[in-house]
């Protein structure tokens, strides 16, 4: 949306807003750009103007680029509120976060990634629930919605499910990596759908090349790569609701319905002319150095599944959106399970029930406290209510599209689940599947190291 507002009109509310942010504090002045909601600022600002005087401490995982981003966000609330806000994180910030809970001297807002830990917080009692607006809210506003709710309700220290998380910050993993110039050259359409992706595979080795490159090296980590394509060919070929008794046990890495997601991605992982380097090279392969082959002329391969972070591997001057760019990760069009999306991101959490924090949880809600960072870089939102084209770019403005238009939200699944599995058997058994083991016989050895930890 966007809506235009005189300068004379915020530079008068500026004024009144004793304890505000100084104009050089603001990344984008108030009021000077159209593509922004300032109104949903002012209508924050009327509600919440009197909290002067106050202190709100955060702690949460951004650092670096990160932390500079957030700050630039933090002013337009310091502006609209006069609360003087203290951001903080460290290195190992989630052992932080454990011990400063359990001492009972948490921030007022606390800022994870990590469900499981998230789930624990809860259930001892740490977290203060944010209530059934803030349930509603997002039900309403953000697409796919209830997928947002079922990721932020945890069950509690008396066991009850409540709502402890707002969702801001989120990552998308659904993405095919392609050259324009390489399809363009040999005629090929982005497929929007996986008949029409797995056509497109049989069609680049009918044609002489290799579709596909692969690779899940990644030191102690090797495997990690090909959960996200099982995550990802799950949510394809199930319900929401089976993936989610998967990570969560409730249905054994052995049941049919896994195996069968396995061998959806050995479809493309095992089979030599699929892959650059044959199947054999898929294990040995480090996920950085795997992508470089859409560069090569003529093209080692013509796609690479992989998240948003990627083209930070890409060859040095590689410009996005016309050296390399991105589709989603097409769905089944027989299967009727709509666009489900595969990510990860943060939930923002209040630790301490205060004004200033209950305050942040409703400025988050504001498409201003999204639009701002939206317009600098590494920030996609399911958020209905923003204006896409505050996004600094069109890859950003693509994946934050892909997120608008999904059905269906689920976090990293072997991030869901225990270490041991989601961080070991898992990528270890992965590897072994595509060095040759068939899918039953590897299933059956994670779900053997699940059953040990119960």
């Amino acid at each position: 949306m966007k809506l235009r507002y005189s300068l004379l009109s915020f530079a008068a509310g500026m004024a009144l807003a004793a304890g505000a942010a100084s104009a050089q504090d603001f990344k984008f002045p108030v009021g000077e750009d159209a593509k922004f909601n300032w109104q949903s600022l002012e209508d924050f600002k009327a509600a919440h103007g009197d909290l002067a005087g106050q202190t709100l401490t955060i702690f949460g995982p951004w650092r670096g680029e990160d932390d500079t981003l957030f700050r630039s966000v933090l002013a337009y609330f310091t502006y609209a509120t006069g609360v003087d806000v203290k951001y903080s994180s460290s290195e190992n910030y989630e052992q932080q976060v454990v011990i400063d809970t359990q001492a009972g001297s948490p921030a007022d807002i606390t800022v994870l990634p990590q469900p499981g830990l998230i789930a624990d917080l809860a259930s001892k009692g740490f977290l203060v629930p944010l209530g059934e607006e803030t349930q509603k809210w997002l039900l309403d506003n953000y697409a796919a919605g209830q997928s947002w709710v079922d990721l932020s309700t945890y069950k509690g220290k008396d066991g009850s499910p409540s709502l402890y998380g707002f969702p801001y910050k989120i990552d998308v993993k659904s993405l095919v990596w392609f050259v324009p110039e390489n399809f363009e050259d040999a005629g090929y359409e982005v497929p929007t759908t996986m008949e029409e992706l797995k056509a497109l595979t049989e069609q680049i080795v009918a044609d002489g090349g290799t579709p596909w490159c692969i690779g899940l090296g990644s030191g102690g980590a090797t495997g990690w790569p090909a959960t996200d394509w099982v995550e990802d060919l799950m949510l394809r070929t199930q319900p929401p609701e089976v993936y989610d008794q998967w990570v969560s046990n409730d249905i054994s890495f052995t049941d049919e319905r896994v195996v069968a997601a396995i061998d959806e991605f050995g479809w493309f992982a095992k089979n030599d002319k699929f892959v650059d380097g044959g199947a054999a090279a898929v294990a040995s392969t480090d996920f950085r150095e795997s992508p470089k082959g859409l560069f090569s002329s003529p093209p080692k391969c013509y796609m690479h599944h992989q998240a948003s972070f990627i083209p930070s591997f890409f060859p040095e001057g590689t410009v996005l959106g016309q050296d390399a760019d991105f589709f989603y990760m097409p769905p089944y069009a027989d299967k009727d399970l709509g666009k489900p999306v595969l990510g990860a991101g943060t939930l923002v959490l209040m630790t301490k029930d205060t004004p200033s924090a209950r305050a942040f949880i409703d400025f988050l809600k504001t498409p201003i406290a999204h639009e701002v960072w939206m317009a600098q870089s590494s920030f996609l939102t399911p958020f209905k209510g923003v204006n896409v084209e505050a996004y600094a770019n069109d890859q950003m403005s693509g994946q934050g599209n892909i997120l608008l238009n999904s059905t269906t939200f689920r976090f990293d699944g072997s991030d869901l689940m225990p270490g041991k599995i989601g961080a070991g058997a898992f990528w270890t058994g992965m590897v072994d599947y595509v060095g040759g083991k068939d899918a039953p016989t590897v299933t059956a050895e994670i779900q053997k190291v699940w059953d040990s930890i119960k």
